[in-house]
């Protein structure tokens, strides 16, 4: 593993070379300063739709969330430095949430060339398989070194990580899940291509994932699995179509192989800007059987294979459901038994500033299980509403529905079956992400601010 991580490293060095070979010259143009922040509060209430054996009182739930951010970032024509502080948690909660949300430099040439070092997000095509999942109050971001090109029509970005425990620096290379991702290594090529008037556009993803092994007896052991896939969109002037396929193959922490996929596809019609409507439909591959350890457990099935698809880095929210039941939880002991989304909704927009949505949601498993009479899961409901009062300050609410069925109540194994099928989900947001300052200075003493 030290050989490869070197030996990568090495290569890392020489692109980074090569990029700046090509043309970095310092142009000393106008720099510009902003200081931008993020106050993000959301109430929840819940009802139904928790982990275990009962739904008493108890596991209904009323809370607030709340994100906190400042953002300095710092620009001019080869460079731009952005830090993000960040405190996110419960109302109340005991333990401090702070930490670096993003922390990073970005150095660019006139012809499309830059290299990105540090904390940051990582957003791309659709944001299915590696999105920022904005919705959640601790959305992710990556250690990483990116290197790329960003032309009219063609982008190739190149992403490279490497994860230590501060903790574990004596151990060699070992890494458990609990820093900042789950991985360990990462290694990813993303290429985008789009015609001239960007009416269509496709992606190819392919993406190399170290994960530290759980086996006790293995703690310098490392397992890779991969993904490669892509996605599509098509956009005329009053509708769109986009469809994607990703494939999973490699071994998962515990040694067995892996062998799953996804496909989705999406058609929306926009006729106006005042409304529109949309369908699609989400599978996931899923497992016959739980996945266990490779050395098997006592009256588990033992499968040679995981067929179950995870999108690892994705914005799950936004496209399995307002209420995230299935595919973040999965269900009972981690068993996946995959996952079909068939969905239709619609927008409108009466008046300036105020958007409303709604969509509709039926849910079945993947797998054929023989101890079960039907593989739909439920039928999920979602309603939503937001306001814009400028740009800077909104509010948006929203209810969700779910009403599940007796395959949902088998493999959850829940007992109490008439309370777990009936799931309600309501919130209310306000966010304000206000400049707070910007100031645009030339090199030469001339400066001006607002």
């Amino acid at each position: 593993m030290g050989y490869c991580f070197h030996q990568h490293a090495k290569w890392i060095c020489v692109l980074v070379i090569l990029l700046f070979s090509v043309g970095l010259k310092a142009q000393e143009a106008d720099n510009e300063f902003s200081l931008n922040a993020q106050v993000v509060t959301r109430g929840e209430i819940r009802a139904g739709g928790f982990k275990g054996d009962s739904l008493d009182a108890g596991r209904k739930a009323h809370f607030v969330l709340g994100k906190y951010i400042i953002t300095a970032d710092y620009k001019r024509s080869w460079l731009e430095v952005k830090l993000s502080p960040k405190f996110s948690g419960v109302w109340g909660q005991g333990t401090a949430g702070l930490n670096l949300y993003e922390g990073w430099a970005k150095l660019q040439t006139k012809q499309g060339l830059f290299t990105q070092i540090g904390r940051q997000e990582l957003d791309y095509d659709n944001g299915r398989i590696i999105g920022n999942d904005d919705w959640t109050m601790t959305a992710p971001t990556h250690d990483v070194l990116k290197l790329g090109y960003d032309g009219e029509s063609h982008k190739v970005h190149l992403m490279a990580a490497y994860n230590q425990d501060a903790d574990n620096m004596d151990n060699g290379t070992l890494y458990y899940s609990g820093g900042l991702q789950p991985y360990k290594t990462m290694q990813t090529l993303w290429y985008h291509y789009d015609t001239p008037k960007k009416m269509f556009g496709v992606s190819l993803l392919g993406m190399n994932i170290g994960m530290q092994s759980a086996k006790e007896n293995e703690p310098n052991v490392t397992y890779y699995q991969q993904l490669v896939g892509t996605y599509m969109a098509l956009r005329p002037k009053y509708w769109s179509l986009e469809g994607e396929f990703y494939y999973q193959m490699g071994r998962q922490e515990h040694g067995l192989p892996i062998d799953a996929f996804m496909g989705s596809v999406k058609a929306t019609v926009t006729p106006s800007e005042k409304y529109g409507f949309f369908a699609g439909y989400d599978y996931l591959s899923g497992d016959k059987f739980f996945s266990v350890p490779a050395d098997g457990h006592l009256g588990m099935v033992h499968h040679d294979k995981i067929r179950a698809f995870n999108a690892i880095f994705g914005s799950h929210h936004q496209f399995y459901g307002a209420m995230d039941f299935f595919y973040m939880d999965n269900f009972y002991r981690g068993f996946s038994p995959g996952l079909q989304n068939l969905y239709v909704g619609g927008k409108v927009s009466p008046v300036d500033g105020l958007n409303l949505d709604a969509a509709y949601h039926y849910y079945a498993i993947a797998t054929d299980l023989d101890y079960l009479d039907s593989k739909t899961l439920g039928h999920e409901i979602n309603f939503s509403a937001s306001y814009a009062f400028n740009k800077a300050v909104s509010v948006s609410a929203g209810y969700t529905y779910m009403h599940g069925t007796e395959t949902m109540t088998v493999l959850q194994e829940i007992q109490e079956v008439t309370e777990q099928r009936k799931l309600h989900w309501g919130w209310l947001m306000l966010s304000v992400k206000p400049t707070l300052f910007r100031t645009l200075w030339q090199d030469k003493n001339k400066s001006t601010s607002n």
